[in-house]
């Protein structure tokens, strides 16, 4: 009967975002070709004006599509969509359209496998300069956890500056793709807290402490040990 259905049958609702409402627009002027590789977009207050949306959506969508290698932003000029083929700038804006929730355990482990090697490698190639900038990511991060305030652009940017260490320059594209909605999702599914926080910043210690020593198994092996719970994320979410 009708009122014995489960409530596994229903589906959940999906509330389409402003700045992925964005981005599909985006997406569609580069199909229609009115958008190509090189050509300059309207400035924030103007797409605010013209969308009639306040411009933080608008400053999200770009920023998103910033960090996928879809716009780049010049502080001088503008912003600008990115200098490579359509069909290529298509099919990302599309893929980052379709990442949904059944694909966050696929994001996590790909994750996993990326920082990992990244960490080997850094230890094993990093330069003075890429410890000046591992340190300072650290400092940054410490710095907003101990005025209990989010420090999510700060954890990903320490881990992109591991990947920056690596010397290897698509495995640090690639954790540009992966790491932004890893980390949103983190935030999202309320994962951090303040002792958590102190926990992660002393574990991103540990790797640092390995990638001065250049000792690339004890490097690899502390980030597996640090991405133990985002694994468990993973699992439990999908």
């Amino acid at each position: 009967m009708a009122e014995n259905i489960v409530i596994e049958n229903f589906k959940e609702i999906s509330i389409t975002k402003p700045a992925d409402i964005i981005i599909s627009q985006i997406r569609e002027l580069i199909i229609s070709k009115q958008l190509k590789p090189g050509d300059k977009l309207p400035s924030e207050r103007q797409l605010s004006e013209k969308l009639n949306i306040g411009r933080t959506y608008v400053r999200d969508a770009i920023k998103k599509l910033e960090f996928y290698g879809i716009l780049k932003t010049n502080p001088q000029s503008g912003t600008y969509v990115a200098g490579i083929g359509l069909t290529a700038l298509e099919g990302l804006i599309t893929n980052l359209l379709q990442i949904e929730k059944p694909d966050f355990a696929s994001l996590v482990e790909t994750r996993v496998i990326l920082e990992i090697q990244s960490a080997r490698l850094a230890a094993e190639r990093r330069t003075d300069a890429n410890l000046f900038d591992i340190e300072n990511s650290l400092n940054n991060y410490y710095k907003k956890i101990s005025n209990h305030e989010a420090a999510v652009d700060e954890d990903m940017m320490f881990h992109l500056r591991i990947a920056e260490a690596s010397q290897n320059r698509v495995l640090k594209s690639l954790m540009l793709i992966i790491i932004p909605d890893i980390l949103t999702s983190y935030n999202k599914y309320k994962v951090c807290s303040d002792e958590t926080d102190l926990n992660r910043y002393n574990e991103h210690m540990e790797v640092f402490e390995q990638i001065i020593a250049k000792n690339a198994d004890a490097a690899s092996e502390k980030m597996r040990n640090h991405l133990r719970d985002i694994l468990q994320l993973g699992k439990l979410i999908n």
